[in-house]
C-alpha cells in the first residue's frame, strides 16, 4: 500500500511544529498537512507505485520519477493558516508565493521539486511546473498548496526541510541560519579533521569548547554550530593562535604532524564548498599576482 516516507514525514512535523498555536487567528491544524491520498485516489504523486494509472505524470514525464518508483508518496499538501510573527502576517499564499520563488530562482534546496500547485489570492490557480509542462490545476488548490518531489530524491531519503526551514526562518519562527547545505557539509568536515587537537594544548583546549558548543568560560551556549557564537570562538582561536605563533612547545612537531595528516591540500579542497572555493581562488591568484 502507498506509505509516506520518513523525510515527507520529518517535513510535515517541522511545519506543524512551528506553524501548528502559532501566534494568529488561523494556525495549520494537522489534518491540513498531507502526503497519502484518500483510498479512492488514484495517479498523482500522492501515489505510490500500487495507486499510478496508466502513462501517470508523476512516473513517465521524468526519468527522475521512473527511477525512483516505489511504494512511497512523493508529494506533500500543505492547509491555509494566517499566523503573525517577526511583525508581519503570514499566509497560506504568502507562503507559496515565498516557494515559488525560491523554485524560480533555482536555489539549491529546491532542485528535488517538481511542482507547486497554489493560489495567489484565493481565487486564481497556477502552477510551477520544472518540466515546463503545465500552468494551473483543480479548484482545490484554492485552499491547499500541493508540492511535488521527484520520486528519485524521495527514494534515496534526502532531507526535504532545508527550503522549509528557510521560510520559517525568514518570517521569525525558527533561528535564522544563514549557512547553505554545502557551508554546513564543509563545517562539518572541518570538525572532523580538527579533531585531532584534542585539548592537549591550547589550540586544541579552544576548538573543543567551540565544538562542543560551550563559550571561552565553559558556559553552554545556545546550538553547537549557532554563527554568532561560532564568530567568538573562531576570534578567540586567531588571538591564541597569534599568541602562541613565536612560543617553542616540545610536542610541537607531533602536532603539526597529526594536523597535517588530517588536513592534506586534497582534503581541504574537497571539503570546500562551491560559494567558497571560488573566492579562495580569486584570492590565491591576487596574491600571487601582486
Amino acid at each position: 500500500m502507498t506509505r509516506a516516507p520518513a523525510n515527507l514525514l520529518a517535513l510535515r512535523s517541522l511545519l506543524l511544529t512551528h506553524l501548528d498555536n502559532a501566534p494568529g487567528p488561523d494556525d495549520l491544524d494537522p489534518a491540513e498537512v498531507g502526503i497519502v491520498g484518500d483510498p479512492a485516489h488514484r495517479g498523482g504523486y500522492h501515489c505510490g507505485s500500487d495507486r499510478v494509472v496508466t502513462n501517470d505524470y508523476s512516473v513517465v514525464e521524468s526519468p527522475r520519477d521512473r527511477a525512483g518508483l516505489t511504494l512511497d508518496a512523493a508529494a506533500l499538501d500543505v492547509g491555509q493558516f494566517e499566523v503573525r510573527s517577526g511583525g508581519g502576517t503570514h499566509t497560506l499564499a504568502s507562503f507559496s508565493l515565498w516557494c515559488v520563488g525560491q523554485c524560480a530562482a533555482s536555489a539549491a534546496d529546491t532542485r528535488d521539486i517538481r511542482e507547486v500547485i497554489y493560489s495567489p489570492d484565493g481565487s486564481t490557480v497556477k502552477r510551477w511546473d520544472r518540466l515546463g509542462k503545465r500552468s494551473t490545476g483543480d479548484s482545490s488548490h484554492r485552499w491547499h498548496t500541493h508540492v511535488s518531489f521527484f520520486r528519485d530524491a524521495i527514494k534515496a531519503g534526502r532531507d526535504q526541510r532545508p527550503l522549509f526551514r528557510r521560510y520559517l526562518s525568514s518570517i521569525g519562527l525558527l533561528e535564522d541560519d544563514d549557512m547553505t547545505p554545502e557551508e554546513h557539509n564543509w563545517l562539518a568536515t572541518v570538525h572532523k579533521n580538527l579533531t585531532v587537537l584534542d585539548g592537549r594544548n591550547p589550540i586544541g583546549q579552544i576548538y573543543t569548547r567551540m565544538a562542543e558548543g560551550r563559550d571561552d568560560t565553559g558556559a553552554p551556549v545556545i546550538g553547537n554550530w549557532n554563527l554568532q557564537a561560532m564568530t567568538k570562538q573562531l576570534t578567540a582561536l586567531q588571538t591564541t593562535l597569534n599568541a602562541l605563533a613565536g612560543e617553542d612547545f616540545t610536542d610541537e612537531a607531533a602536532i603539526v604532524q597529526g594536523v597535517l595528516a588530517s588536513l592534506t591540500p586534497e582534503k581541504i579542497a574537497a571539503a570546500i564548498p562551491p560559494t567558497i572555493a571560488k573566492q579562495v581562488a580569486d584570492e590565491l591568484a591576487r596574491r600571487l599576482v601582486a
